[in-house]
């Protein structure tokens, strides 16, 4: 399709090019390298290998075991501690504080 202009030119709409065979290679070459990065640093549980969701309890047990809410029931005993999983941000955000007008 082609657009024509005031002064009698015609305007070739500009069409991006398919990506290449080798475009594509990088592109999920570095989608990898990120998905592998992030799941490096996410807490799994111990007994299925699950990553919990953001929100879910995850508890600890003896030795440093991560167990997720799923798999909390089969283990007999009560757990040393639990925490909150949280997303990646977590306090790298701003609260914005309205000042109440005097």
């Amino acid at each position: 399709m082609q657009e024509s202009s005031g002064a009698g030119r015609i305007i070739a709409p500009m069409l991006r090019t398919p990506p290449t065979i080798d475009e594509r290679d990088l592109e999920r070459a570095l989608l990898r390298k990120s998905v592998n990065s992030l799941a490096g640093e996410a807490d799994r549980c111990a007994d299925c290998g699950r990553t919990p969701l953001i929100g879910e309890t995850l508890y600890r047990f003896a030795a440093g075991a991560a167990v997720c809410e799923l798999c909390k029931p089969m283990r007999g005993s009560e757990p040393e501690g639990r925490e909150r999983v949280r997303n990646s941000e977590s306090g790298q955000t701003v609260r914005v504080h309205r000042l109440n007008p005097a």
